[in-house]
């Protein structure tokens, strides 16, 4: 009997790989995903595990860099539970294919933020739920007149930078983007100090001009968050942050944008995405009532109600964050733009991770990354998630395991056992064809 190898083939699948879907097996070991060309040729190994995908498609997991919590689950507000509710939360995810996410804490009194944020770590993905990336910290440094759904009571300004933050937030060790108003006192000095910490910063709630804006990208911001929403509207004489996406600015500005079919008109999706298509990042913005039926939750110190899956303050019209997961909004998005399935897959994975900087292990199928993968029907866009893991019980002989059942019901995707039906099978796979040459990332246009 040959030795184990720790391999699994993903086989008979296409895959999204710099901008262009092919017609390629996919190899993984220990949560990494394997140049094929070195397991034939210089190891000469095969694979533990064979997984017949049945023509299927394998995507980049996705990656949200704001979600507010779900099913029930308050980032902002449960105290007495936050763990237990962080890895609810990582788990339900993989359903929709996140793999990756910023648990996002909003605009709350002072003492959540000490009983709340030291408890969310970073912790890598796998069969127990998706990874966890960071704290975004979306307020309480924002402008009053743009404070959407946020609690005025406890919005105030970093009159002295980062000490401003320290006081507020306590230590930042776990935090990863931090969303303010550029032209608070003190805003400048914040985003000087935070991007030196390796703190991705986002211009959001806030009623900053553009050159406010432009002044803070030089400083180190280089995030926007959910685009139009909480922030001045587009004018021809100074477009406020939303000009950065025209913006002559040395580097690449990244901006959020819901596309849950309520925040965001189909025209401003095209009008962004045509403007700026690298930087054009998805996220879900969902509050704690995601996955949940209509009624009464709750936002941090703001009550919520939930009618007909649009999520308002408690008795207004103000709209308080999406009940929409990721992959819904991925379709929606698709639809809105008729962009290419390769760019709307890639402003859910890697846009996000360029904008975290993480682009050379998350995002991606590239050789060494880590094998963080949705199996997608690819008119659906339903599937389910693989995240980051090696498997439990090595195997005694060559499997192979065929996927069973559509992705439009989705399997568990907790095991490879739960997706797919095994049987015995010493088949050697077939060498792989010369490797593709690089290609430029799809822009956004009709197909």
């Amino acid at each position: 009997m040959r030795p184990n190898t720790g391999l699994t083939r993903f086989h008979n699948c296409n895959i999204l790989r710099e901008g262009k879907i092919i017609k390629e097996d996919l190899w993984i070991r220990e949560g990494k995903i394997v140049n094929p060309e070195q397991v034939f040729y210089v190891e000469q190994s095969e694979a533990d595990i064979t997984v017949n995908c049945d023509n299927l498609l394998i995507a980049p997991g996705f990656i949200d860099l704001q979600i507010n919590g779900g099913w029930g689950v308050d980032f902002s507000f449960d105290t007495e539970s936050i763990e237990e509710g962080v890895c609810k939360v990582a788990k339900e995810l993989l359903a929709h294919g996140v793999t990756s996410f910023c648990p996002t804490m909003v605009t709350s009194e002072r003492e959540k933020y000490s009983q709340i944020l030291p408890r969310i770590k970073r912790a890598q993905g796998g069969k127990h739920g998706a990874t966890i990336l960071g704290v975004h910290l979306e307020g309480p440094f924002i402008s009053l007149s743009k404070k959407g759904a946020h609690a005025d009571e406890f919005i105030m300004n970093p009159v002295k930078g980062l000490e401003s933050m320290r006081e507020v937030y306590g230590p930042l060790n776990d935090v990863i983007i931090v969303t303010l108003a550029p032209e608070l006192p003190g805003a400048m000095d914040a985003i000087k100090s935070l991007t030196s910490l390796g703190i991705k910063v986002a211009l959001g709630h806030s009623a900053a001009n553009l050159a406010d804006g432009e002044k803070a990208v030089k400083c180190g911001a280089n995030l926007i968050t959910h685009l139009f929403n909480a922030m001045l509207p587009f004018h021809h004489r100074d477009p406020g942050l939303v000009g950065l996406l025209a913006s002559s600015t040395e580097k690449q500005v990244f901006y959020g944008i819901i596309s849950d079919g309520i925040h965001t008109h189909p025209a401003a999706l095209r009008i962004a995405c045509r403007t700026n298509p690298e930087g054009l990042v998805l996220v879900s913005d969902a509050v704690p009532a995601q996955g949940l039926a209509d009624g009464a939750y709750t936002i941090g110190p703001r009550s919520v109600t939930i009618e007909a899956g649009r999520a308002y303050v408690t008795g207004t019209k103000v709209l308080c964050g999406s009940t929409s997961a990721l992959d819904h909004c991925v379709a929606k998005f698709k639809d809105a733009t008729d962009c290419s399935l390769e760019y709307a897959l890639e402003t859910a994975s890697l846009h996000p991770a360029k904008a975290l900087g993480i682009e050379n292990r998350k995002g991606n199928l590239n050789f060494d990354c880590d094998a963080d993968f949705v199996i997608l029907e690819p008119e659906s866009l339903k599937g389910c998630a693989w995240c980051h893991r090696s498997r439990a019980n090595k195997p005694t002989s060559n499997r192979r395991v065929a996927l069973k059942s559509s992705p439009c019901a989705p399997p568990n995707p907790n095991s490879i056992a739960s997706i797919g039906t095994e049987h015995v099978s010493q088949t050697p796979p077939t060498p792989p064809h010369p490797l593709p040459h690089r290609t430029k990332a799809a822009q956004c246009h009709p197909m």
